[in-house]
């Protein structure tokens, strides 16, 4: 269970992402419900004292590095070039990962973990400007520019800017449940949850729409997901031809409606096994899917994982057995 959070700054590091895992970790929510723990959040440095970010401003950081010797979670912000990085700042990632502690980096942040040799033979990501020369420096790292965040064990890497929330977010929850990490996401106004670009972590909001009356149908489909939906029956409900409207409904989904309507109840079923405590059986017919094993074939092919297996992985530690 996370409860201590250590986040490293060198010099010329970048302020924004700073400022990302600051939201998650370093306001105290606790009193707003919805389990939000408030979390002992500390920024340390090699020399403590006025640290330059790559802004032109500085930050007066007081913690040494021990600040990280006992921390749950270990962040290593951003930085500008590869000599701002200690052999001290590597040795307490090594400790933080041999100890069983969480390991996260933040866009360029995962050049100090490659060098510390963290993620040798672990699938990684960094800023797509980076992962090319990430690669090329650190060949045993496996580097997928592709993708939001990627945990690999208890290490986790993001992308730049706005992909530290959702590596942030992501660790909330797997450790603390769903639930805790939409209160978090709520009160920052952001996404609760986006595609980390694993399988497991597939989202699919539904899409604004061009025209108002497919995007009524649209959500008259969500609120119907137990129901066979035939394309000529969606077709009349918006005086369209089942060819014109076939048509239309891919190009404004990018889905045809049977896919489009599979995705969303599996993206029913996630929220089920998140945030209930329905069987199987019960979150087969609550999400649309009718039997157990529609259920199951249709998560699997989606998410590359069983309904039972997401639910572990996503209660979080808080959530009831």
């Amino acid at each position: 269970m996370i409860k201590s959070v250590a986040m490293i700054v060198v010099p010329n590091f970048s302020v924004f992402e700073f400022g990302t895992a600051f939201e998650v970790f370093g306001i105290d929510r606790s009193a707003r419900g919805n389990g939000v723990p408030a979390f002992d959040f500390r920024v340390c440095t090699p020399e403590p004292g006025d640290v330059p970010m790559k802004s032109g401003l500085s930050m007066q950081v007081g913690l040494g590095l021990e600040a990280a010797a006992d921390a749950d979670l270990v962040i290593m912000a951003p930085f500008g070039r590869d000599e701002d990085v200690s052999e001290a700042v590597l040795e307490v990632l090594r400790a933080a990962h041999e100890r069983g502690a969480w390991v996260m980096s933040i866009c360029s942040g995962a050049f100090a973990l490659a060098r510390a040799g963290l993620l040798d033979g672990r699938r990684c990501t960094t800023h797509w400007h980076y992962s090319q020369e990430l690669a090329a420096k650190y060949p045993a790292a496996l580097v997928d520019e592709n993708v939001l965040y990627v945990q690999d064990g208890r290490i986790i890497t993001s992308a730049g800017t706005a992909a530290g929330i959702d590596a942030c977010l992501h660790l909330i929850r797997v450790e603390f449940g769903a639930n805790v990490a939409a209160g978090i996401a709520r009160d920052m106004v952001v996404p609760p949850h986006r595609d980390g670009g694993q399988a497991q972590y597939i989202d699919r909001p539904v899409p604004p729409c061009g025209s108002e009356p497919m995007e009524k149908l649209l959500q008259w489909m969500l609120g119907h997901l137990e129901q066979d939906h035939p394309v000529n029956g969606l077709a009349a409900r918006v005086h369209m031809s089942p060819r014109t409207f076939a048509r239309r409904f891919r190009s404004e989904t990018g889905a045809t409606p049977a896919a489009w309507l599979n995705s969303q109840r599996v993206l029913r079923a996630q929220e089920l096994l998140e945030t209930t405590e329905l069987n199987i059986d019960e979150v087969a017919r609550e999400s649309g899917f009718g039997h157990t094993v529609l259920l199951r074939h249709h998560f699997t092919k989606a998410l590359d994982t069983s309904p039972q297996s997401y639910r572990r992985t996503f209660r979080g530690h808080l959530a009831p057995v």
